[in-house]
């Protein structure tokens, strides 16, 4: 079973982390939720203080175990960057756990990049890690986590911090040496999730890439835009985050 926190009552809300971070991404909003909501927050595989994979996996797989676990569903499942993702993906593969969707800098698997300044950032950062330059690689993923060409002195520093911290151990623990077993993208779903009938929120940082910003869109019925704030819109402007949450679990 994939390592998590489950705290508060109410209603369940499911949060899924981006990745290379863990469920600590979402530190601000489980202070917030558990007050009303009883909130579960998985370290995906390969993540925190879920195992390594060594054998091919899908995440979606992973994240539905668990809520059968724990005899959830269905449940509204909030997901950030690869967090959306799955989340996205869990409403495909497996509809009957999941009410709602609230999605932030991703949305489908299989989605294109297309703006330019963002993939010459992919590529480098692809380079980066075929030549196991750690140190390069996590400026990269720090660079793509707060906004592609903005400086991170504009970004408070206790942020970056946090961000990085999680980036490191998730690198000491799961990727010490070599390439991690990646997971295995869910079929189709790009198309699929045109197809989705159930409520969808996207959030988007409006200092995010120009493709995240879309990919999140594309699945979503409503967008709420959060200026000021880049991939992680929950902890550049938490309150705001926080309350677009509470109001689609209220609705």
């Amino acid at each position: 079973m994939l390592h998590h926190i489950d705290q508060g009552a109410g209603r369940p809300v499911v949060l899924l982390h981006g990745g290379a971070l863990d469920h600590r991404l979402w530190a601000p909003q489980i202070a917030a939720l558990t007050r009303t909501h009883r909130v579960i927050a998985p370290d995906l595989r390969g993540h925190g203080a879920s195992p390594t994979p060594t054998a091919p996996f899908r995440h979606v797989d992973d994240v539905a175990a668990l809520l059968r676990d724990l005899d959830l569903g269905p449940t509204t499942v909030a997901g950030i960057s690869l967090g959306a993702t799955v989340a996205v993906d869990l409403a495909l593969e497996a509809p009957e756990l999941v009410s709602g969707l609230v999605v932030s800098g991703a949305g489908a698997g299989g989605a294109e990049f297309r703006d330019p300044a963002t993939l010459e950032l992919l590529a480098r950062w692809a380079a980066s890690e075929q030549a196991r330059d750690r140190a390069l690689w996590t400026e990269i993923f720090l660079e793509i986590s707060f906004g592609v060409g903005r400086p991170l002195d504009d970004v408070a520093p206790d942020m970056v911090a946090h961000v990085r911290r999680m980036t490191d151990d998730t690198l000491d623990h799961h990727v010490p040496d070599g390439m991690p077993v990646l997971p295995t993208p869910v079929a189709d779903a790009a198309a699929r999730s045109r197809e989705l009938t159930l409520p969808v929120l996207a959030i988007v940082g409006l200092l995010d890439s120009p493709d995240h910003r879309r990919m999140a869109r594309e699945v979503a019925r409503d967008v709420v835009e959060i200026e000021d704030a880049a991939h992680y819109p929950n902890l550049e402007a938490p309150d705001e985050f926080t309350v677009a949450l509470l109001t689609f679990l209220r609705e």
